[in-house]
């Protein structure tokens, strides 16, 4: 049954509704970004950042029901990481991070952040990033670096990549020394047929077996919208069916890709209930394979 609606919006979350189902204590919400005016954005970003504090993210967790976290630093902040570690300062145990580097970081600074519970290193190759272009050689290079680093063990590198991306990097992507996490559905379109190219390397790399996919950004190429992202059933449960041990679920607030206000996070969890199809699948995508992934303490 669902819980009562809101009275007053949350920042960036359009709707007073609340998902449809209750969801599971200790879920999580594997990809989310706080920006915080406190922390000057990297010169190199074209676009005036969001207010979006830690403050504001915790409206959303009570709107949705969510209690873990995984902060990821937003290419806005190009490779300083500070907003991030205070938003884990802020937001305790209960948060993880993944942290943007440059290819030359050294081993004290894996370390510094292994030690404030960042737990991987995000390499995007579609945003502007403050070093230039991303190159399959800098994952190379950062995934040598994070498996070879003792503190790292259990990290964990995490990619934004276009599906041609996925396609052109599958060599590189299959050969990861630690487990990958692939963004955003990979930017899948959902019009694409099983058969296609891109979905054929997303489904070899799952079938490897140490790869990951959030099941996050839905409308970044649905055509259909909310509320019901119809157009993206058959991506989802189609990943659902192929590796649901090991798929998460992040609500992508503040949604900066999109316009202001158009996206609802309560619709967003409805969505995942469709792809997952039961409580037992939405506890393993919500709990189980967060507490694996990022060392969050196992929930019964």
């Amino acid at each position: 049954m669902p819980l009562p609606a809101l009275t007053a919006p949350v920042p960036h979350s359009a709707g007073l509704n609340r998902p449809q189902r209750p969801l599971p204590p200790g879920a999580c919400d594997s990809h989310m970004h706080i920006f915080d005016a406190r922390f000057s954005p990297s010169p190199h970003w074209p676009r005036t950042p969001p207010h979006a504090p830690v403050a504001a993210y915790r409206q959303l967790q009570k709107r949705l029901g969510t209690s873990r976290a995984l902060v990821v630093t937003p290419s806005t902040y190009g490779t300083n990481n500070a907003c991030t570690l205070d938003a884990l300062d802020q937001l305790g145990d209960s948060a993880r991070g993944v942290a943007v580097v440059g290819e030359g970081v050294g081993d004290i600074e894996l370390a510094h952040l292994a030690a404030r519970r960042v737990r991987g290193l995000r390499i995007n190759f579609v945003s502007p990033q403050s070093w230039g272009t991303t190159t399959p050689e800098m994952l190379a290079t950062l995934a040598g670096k994070v498996v070879r680093h003792a503190d790292c063990n259990g990290w964990h590198i995490q990619v934004f990549a276009h599906p041609e991306q996925i396609v052109a990097l599958e060599p590189v992507l299959r050969a990861m020394p630690v487990p990958l996490v692939i963004d955003h559905l990979g930017r899948m379109d959902p019009a694409e047929r099983p058969s296609s190219e891109a979905m054929g390397a997303l489904r070899r790399l799952l079938d490897g077996g140490n790869t990951w996919v959030k099941l996050s950004g839905a409308y970044m190429r649905s055509r259909v919208q909310g509320p019901s992202y119809a157009d993206t059933l058959p991506l989802g449960r189609a990943l659902v069916l192929a590796a649901p041990e090991r798929l998460v679920w992040g609500s992508d607030w503040p949604h900066t890709t999109e316009a202001p206000g158009s996206v609802n996070d309560a619709d967003l969890v409805d969505l995942l209930h469709a792809w997952a199809g039961s409580e037992a699948v939405m506890h393993r995508i919500l709990v189980d394979n967060p507490a694996r992934l990022y060392g969050f303490e196992a929930i019964s």
